[in-house]
């Protein structure tokens, strides 16, 4: 196990052992269970699947479009690609790429990157042939690359965030909101966690770790057995083998 995963295990180890001095109707709510729960039937699925999903990017809806703080600033009525991570988050409950620490850490990395290469281009939408600029493909394309990489390194490989990305690049409204679109991905990320939280949690379990999965304890072979069996009959070889006494 190299240094950045045992750290990031024995974080989720104190996660899971705060989790279980809570009460119970707090810490189910939180995801944690004495014995892991096996993934669920279909039928669950579809239906906490549906009314997570829609509940969820209601909420993002309703605080988008209700708050004059937001459509003030011309904040658009919901980031698209939350769409797609309301797929995993509530109907992929179970995958490691629909966990908090990437749902979250996903689409801000992926937010920022793309942020900083509209930043460096600094092209505005009404230039170039048909009115998009020349370069949005080298920087659209720049953006979920590097993305990817960011993502991958980070251990916060989160799909729809690939999208994130390219959202400053391609996007006349995104792009217009540079830096504020950031605080915007972190709280469109917990609401629709905090979403996730109360609705996975009535016959699911969500999530399966905060922080990183914790490997199971390796099963140790009874070597001591073995060896002093082993002893046992070495010994009992040599004293066959020595002539009796007359």
């Amino acid at each position: 196990m190299r240094p950045v995963d045992d750290v990031l295990v024995r974080a989720e180890r104190g996660i899971q052992g705060g989790l279980a001095q809570l009460p119970p109707w707090i810490s189910r709510f939180l995801g944690y269970r004495g014995q892991p729960k096996p993934p669920s039937g279909n039928l669950l699925v579809c239906i906490w699947g549906f009314i997570g999903a829609f509940g969820g990017l209601g909420i993002l809806f309703a605080v988008f479009t209700r708050s004059q703080y937001f459509t003030s600033r011309a904040v658009p009525p919901i980031v698209a690609s939350y769409g797609a991570s309301a797929i995993l988050c509530y109907g992929a409950i179970d995958v490691p790429l629909a966990q908090p620490r990437a749902l979250v850490f996903g689409h801000f990395f992926s937010g920022l990157v793309g942020v900083i290469i509209s930043v460096i281009f600094n092209y505005k939408f009404d230039q170039g042939k048909d009115g998009y600029p020349e370069y949005m493909w080298v920087a659209a394309c720049l953006a979920t690359s590097i993305s990817l990489v960011v993502m991958h390194l980070t251990k916060t490989t989160h799909p729809p965030a690939g999208a994130t990305a390219l959202l400053p690049l391609v996007d006349h409204t995104i792009h217009a909101l540079r830096w504020y679109f950031l605080p915007v991905l972190l709280l469109s990320s917990a609401f629709l966690l905090v979403s996730a939280l109360l609705v996975n949690n009535i016959q699911r379990q969500y999530p399966k770790f905060w922080i990183a999965p914790i490997p199971p304890a390796a099963a140790v072979p009874p070597k001591e057995k073995h060896l002093d069996g082993a002893s046992d009959l070495e010994k009992g070889r040599e004293t066959s083998s020595q002539p009796s006494g007359q």
